[in-house]
């Protein structure tokens, strides 16, 4: 199968969404399937004949992302003999248009995978406003509409669309993980950031960012820091909070339990997770919440906030504790009660995670996401039912997708300032 992935992030970049993109591909090519990529070009973007990069303006309004330049003909040359049979967006904007342009001129079912709550990471755009909210998500709702089969990492966020207004068919399909590479020892890595061997880790890994609510993260985990003195923070990645996480802990004399480890992926991030006690995360904002699984993985317990993502993985004092509401103090005793544990209770608890971890294995995703592709082959699609595949009909494709893109844009902004 010829598979056409399109997407606005990608490496060099390192988040969950790329990886997840990375890791669904080469679990495909394993399988025997063509896999194409159309992204962004980036600073030092690697080099792989499999990845169309489209000129882009790059560090858009000061954040780390690209906003792609429209080349319509530029497609049609980058793809030569590639004729994909599915195509699969990650993104209902920018280069979304794109996928759902060339599904139209392919005439192929287009796959959308709901990674993010959009709505709830537009606070580096100028003007965010309520008004702003509700535009994105009629334009990420009308969107998915538009496609074949949306994918939902997690069954929160289906539900959650689904209550936006989503009609198409809806598969709760989560990124997986290569789970036998979660496996090692921390003794390394702790030497290399001088961390006592003895000493109990709180960790997060992820972007430095507001959006990952790291102020409370912090505020909750300094509180903790100052009842255990032989407690550490381990903050392994890169952002803007990283500045003001640091202040903090220095103004509460917290620096000596504050270790910064920079961005870390491969074996190096897997020690990482090794090392830490007691994953900690706040972020409200998740559709999945990947680091979790990959904490899980290496059999590392979750303290998290309840919010769509985080309670579909954490099972309340079987793999972690789930924290009712955003509460430093409640947060803060959660930490405590992991650090109260027994070794023996404490391997309960990684033995939880461990268990969990395994309903995300990389090769029980692909199956079911290429079930879904193949379903999709098979049967009539909405876009088959709209168009034949007739050399007459390409000028009535071309017009069908922009009066899509174009209606979609319309409703999303009569919605917003209703």
């Amino acid at each position: 199968m010829n598979i056409l992935m399109v997407t606005n992030t990608y490496l060099p970049i390192v988040g969950g969404l790329e990886l997840s993109i990375q890791s669904f591909t080469a679990e495909y090519r394993k399988r025997g399937h063509r896999v194409k990529i159309i992204a962004p070009e980036f600073d030092n973007s690697p080099q792989d004949a499999d990845v169309i990069r489209v000129s882009a303006l790059k560090n858009f309004n000061g954040s780390k992302y690209s906003i792609k330049l429209p080349m319509p003909v530029f497609f049609v040359k980058a793809l030569g003999g590639f004729k994909p049979d599915i195509i699969h967006t990650h993104h209902p904007f920018l280069l979304g248009d794109t996928a759902l342009r060339l599904a139209y001129a392919h005439n192929v079912p287009l796959v959308f995978t709901h990674h993010s709550l959009y709505e709830e990471n537009i606070h580096w755009m100028p003007g965010a406003t309520e008004a702003l909210k509700k535009f994105i998500i009629a334009l990420s709702t009308g969107y998915a509409n538009f496609c074949d089969t949306v994918i939902a990492p997690s069954e929160s966020v289906a539900e959650m669309i689904k209550e936006h207004g989503v009609k198409t068919p809806i598969e709760v399909i989560p990124t997986g993980l290569h789970l036998n590479q979660y496996r090692g020892t921390s003794e390394n890595f702790k030497k290399e950031k001088q961390i006592p061997e003895k000493d109990f880790v709180v960790g997060y890994v992820g972007r430095l960012a507001e959006e990952k609510n790291l102020p409370f993260l912090m505020r909750a985990t300094a509180s903790f820091l100052q009842k255990e003195k032989k407690a550490l923070f381990l903050v392994v990645g890169s952002g803007p909070m990283e500045e003001a996480i640091a202040t903090h802990f220095k103004d509460l004399n917290l620096e000596k339990q504050l270790r910064f480890a920079g961005e870390m992926k491969g074996a190096k991030l897997i020690e990482a997770y090794q090392a830490i006690d007691v994953f900690a995360f706040a972020s409200q904002s998740e559709t999945q919440g990947m680091v979790l699984n990959e904490a899980m993985a290496a059999g590392t317990p979750v303290v998290g906030v309840d919010a769509p993502g985080v309670r579909d993985i954490v099972i309340d004092k079987v793999n972690g504790r789930l924290v009712s509401s955003e509460n430093e103090e409640e947060f803060a005793q959660a930490l405590s009660w992991v650090y109260d544990r027994s070794p023996a209770q404490r391997i309960k608890l990684a033995d939880g995670a461990k268990e969990t971890a395994k309903k995300y294995s990389v090769e029980l995703s692909a199956s079911k996401a290429l079930k879904v592709y193949e379903s999709l082959k098979t049967e009539e699609t909405a876009r088959h039912r709209k168009l034949k595949k007739k050399d007459l009909f390409k000028f009535l494709q071309h017009v069908n997708a922009e009066w899509d893109l174009f209606s979609n844009f319309a409703k999303a902004t009569m919605d917003a300032f209703q």
